[in-house]
């Protein structure tokens, strides 16, 4: 059985190497060492501050000047009279925070000598062990994050009989308020608020248990020997969530106090399992689990093959999006909820001009659909700010947000930038997942829920889109994030009107709004309404090189190896450039991937994850193979999280969801297996992979043709599954060509009902 363990022969040696946690809510990064354990951990809703309204007073005023000064191609004057009157004051939104550390100190006999060191992480399970021998006795930890319990659970064994002595405490560094710890309870809290004098209040509280031996408090460690077993428990909660904080992390953890140990690791595997062991991927590699994770990364660095690596990788996405995301709680941020710095890069908040939508680009393929639930929480969060910011900086009604936001759904502009910070299309490509969660499982009391975002959304573009000299409507000022274009003049400018991405987006928000108003009863005179400015929006254009255009203008790019690939939206995640419907634009698009990886493009991680989804829509299997390969050798920390550099999570979530294209694309009505397959895969099994209207897969193949073939449904319906070859034991007369060397499958499934094709 194929094995999804990372696992070291030593401890972390710094944060980029330690080992990831989590319940949703609760994270921890766990390093390890024998002699004084350290993990690090973070709570999703301890932020620093609160909400302020940064909307600069003069935006609305100065709109109309920007816009002409835009249009007489005066960029400079443009963006000069921008920067004074469009940036928010103060700048910055607010930043994610730090928790606190958790240390377990060890103590042993003089000179006994350590060996038969492991540190793992069990993906199966979600439980993280270190164990090691100190002379003839054989230590054991064991964590896990439980959702159920809302706590961090560690225990600590030793085989030898009171043969466990330790100390142990919570801490927050110089952000310590209030520290209390109590013998008579065997626990310790800490207390306070987080960024004064609007800051969240926050408790931090762990609870020690043992068996056998003694326990006491001395000065702020709780100091335990010869016992036989130790159990910690630990839960963390803000006022942005509970009116008392300190209220609910004592009643959770007393709630725990009467619970065994195999009672609370019975609950976490009940939960985790169920949504983990969903979906299967086997890429029939060589069987390298008796080599260290580190120590296998090293050998795809010197050209060797580890398919059973990429596996264990797509599931490690999977792992932390459970780990990270769930349901009642906060979107995965920038870090996800991982972050040990008190000032982190990019202020670990949610950057949505790319980064926070690629955190979500698997959930619903890789059988996570209710992971993806906390996101459609925040944009109504977001929505309540971003119709203050429509008005105020646009004269228009509905919502906006820009190119960042955070948990308190701030949509003002963010950073004094002029690359990115005046970008009105990040609530909008955000809405887009509201459909796309609506298209895999059908669920019409959600669609009408959210629908309002959707409509909302389109109200605001409706007012502010402009007509350009062709008749098309177009946005201004706005920018292809984040990259910077060149006039024939040679002065350069990042501030623009009509962006090819903008065009791309509203096409697929005005899409959603058409469609979804057709669900739940919209009018037909708004859904007309939303179909005309579909069809006024700028067409996809193809530049001198042969690329697609990123702008109205055919530019040429100050950076042409830039991170950002942004008029490529429409062939991933959007719809527009197809290799079936539109060859020519797709064409276009490999002309344009090619001249970006030329110059140096995909040297950060996340864009090179976003190459492999491109690729794969392309059906280029090889091509997407290949960037795999490169986002496991040049962008992913030992610990196998994704390094930007920094470490950002997006790279993680958007490799998991590139591997999910190379084996299954919907276009139009077909659902294609094997899509973007390299020659390298030639045989391998996935089970439980989603596609849209509520279909759930499992398939097998060899050399390249499905082998197996098992289709279920939640909802039912007729389904048509476009293959490369006639899967040789299905009736004539359900199964046909419509291509050469293309066969389409259709099958009408009975709800709740499998049923399995072979050859």
């Amino acid at each position: 059985m194929l094995e999804h363990k990372l696992w070291y022969s030593r401890p972390a040696r710094n944060w980029d190497e330690a080992l990831p946690i989590g319940n949703g809510a609760l994270g921890g990064m766990i390093f390890g060492d024998m002699g004084k354990e350290h993990i690090q951990m973070n709570e999703e809703s301890l932020w620093f501050g609160g909400y302020r309204d940064r909307h600069n007073p003069d935006a609305a005023k100065f709109l109309s000047q920007i816009r002409d000064l835009l249009w007489q191609g005066k960029m400079s004057e443009a963006e000069k009279l921008l920067e004074m009157s469009m940036f928010s004051i103060p700048e910055h939104q607010r930043q994610y925070s730090v928790l606190g550390d958790f240390y377990i100190q060890f103590y042993y006999p003089v000179d006994e000598k350590k060996k038969n060191y492991r540190r793992a992480l069990d993906l199966e399970t979600g439980i993280s062990t270190v164990s090691y021998t100190v002379g003839e006795v054989d230590y054991k930890r064991e964590y896990f994050c439980s959702y159920p319990d809302q706590v961090l659970v560690a225990r600590i064994t030793a085989s030898k009989k009171g043969g466990l002595e330790l100390s142990t405490y919570i801490d927050r560094g110089l952000y310590v308020d209030k520290l209390e710890v109590s013998e008579e309870t065997s626990s310790m809290i800490l207390t306070g608020k987080n960024g004064q004098p609007d800051g969240v209040d926050y408790a931090f509280k762990m609870q020690v248990y043992h068996k056998g031996g003694y326990l006491e408090v001395i000065g702020q460690r709780i100091y335990i020997r010869n016992c036989n077993e130790v159990m910690i428990t630990l839960s963390a909660a803000t006022s942005f969530k509970h009116l008392n904080p300190e209220e609910i992390v004592c009643q959770r953890l007393q709630k725990l106090e009467k619970q065994d140990y195999e009672v609370l690791l019975e609950n976490h595997l009940k939960d985790y399992q169920k949504l983990m062991g969903a979906m299967t991927l086997d890429l029939k590699g060589e069987d390298l689990s008796y080599l260290s994770t580190d120590e296998r990364l090293e050998r795809m660095k010197q050209g060797n093959e580890d398919k059973n690596l990429v596996a264990l990788y797509f599931q490690y996405g999977r792992y932390l999006l459970i780990s990270c995301s769930r349901k009642g709680g906060l979107p995965a941020n920038l870090q996800g909820i991982w972050n040990g710095q008190w000032q982190p890069p990019w202020s670990s908040k949610y950057t949505i001009n790319i980064n926070t939508q690629m955190n979500y680009w698997p959930a619903e393929k890789c059988h996570l659909s209710e992971c993806h639930l906390p996101l459609f929480d925040h944009l109504e969060r977001m929505k309540i700010h971003g119709e203050e910011t429509a008005t105020k900086m646009y004269g228009c009604r509905g919502w906006v947000a820009h190119h960042n936001t955070d948990v308190w759904g701030d949509t003002a502009p963010q950073d004094m930038w002029l690359p990115g910070t005046i970008w009105p299309m990040g609530g909008a490509w955000l809405c887009l997942h509201i459909w796309e969660h609506y298209e895999y499982t059908e669920d019409i009391d959600f669609l009408k829920n959210k629908y309002h975002l959707l409509k909302d959304s389109g109200l605001f573009f409706k007012e502010y889109l402009m007509e350009d000299e062709k008749g098309y409507l177009v946005t201004g000022p706005s920018t292809s994030p984040e990259n910077t274009y060149i006039l024939p003049s040679g002065e350069s400018g990042t501030v623009c009107i009509g962006p090819t991405m903008d065009n791309e987006i509203l096409y697929e928000l005005f899409s959603a709004i058409i469609n979804a108003g057709k669900v739940v009863g919209e009018s037909e005179e708004v859904v007309q309404e939303f179909e005309v400015l579909r069809s006024r929006l700028t067409p996809i254009q193809i530049g001198k090189h042969g690329q697609i255009m990123e702008w109205r203008e055919d530019y040429e790019e100050k950076e042409p190896g830039h991170r950002h690939i942004s008029q490529l939206f429409g062939l991933y995640p959007g719809t527009q450039i197809s290799t079936n419907r539109t060859p020519d634009l797709a064409e276009a698009a490999k002309t344009t991937l090619n001249r970006r990886l030329k110059f140096g493009g995909g040297h950060t991680g996340w864009s090179r994850a976003w190459i492999i989804n491109l690729w794969a829509r392309l059906k280029d299997g090889e091509l997407a193979y290949e960037n795999v390969k490169e986002l496991l050798k040049q962008s992913t920390l030992i610990n196998l999280l994704d390094n930007h550099p920094p470490f950002q999570i997006d790279g993680n979530f958007g490799g998991t969801a590139g591997i999910s294209e190379m084996l299954i694309q919907e276009d139009n009505e077909f659902i294609e297996l094997l899509p973007a397959i390299p020659l390298a895969w030639g045989e391998g099994e996935v089970r439980g992979v989603c596609a849209k209207r509520g279909l759930i897969l499992d398939f097998a193949w060899k050399e390249g043709k499905i082998t197996k073939l098992i289709l279920y449904s939640n909802q039912g319906g007729t389904y048509k599954i476009k293959l490369h070859h006639v899967l040789e034991s299905v009736k004539n007369d359900t199964i046909y060509q419509i291509e050469e060397q293309a066969y389409v499958l259709e099958v009408n499934l009975i709800k709740n009902k499998k049923q399995m094709f072979g050859v």
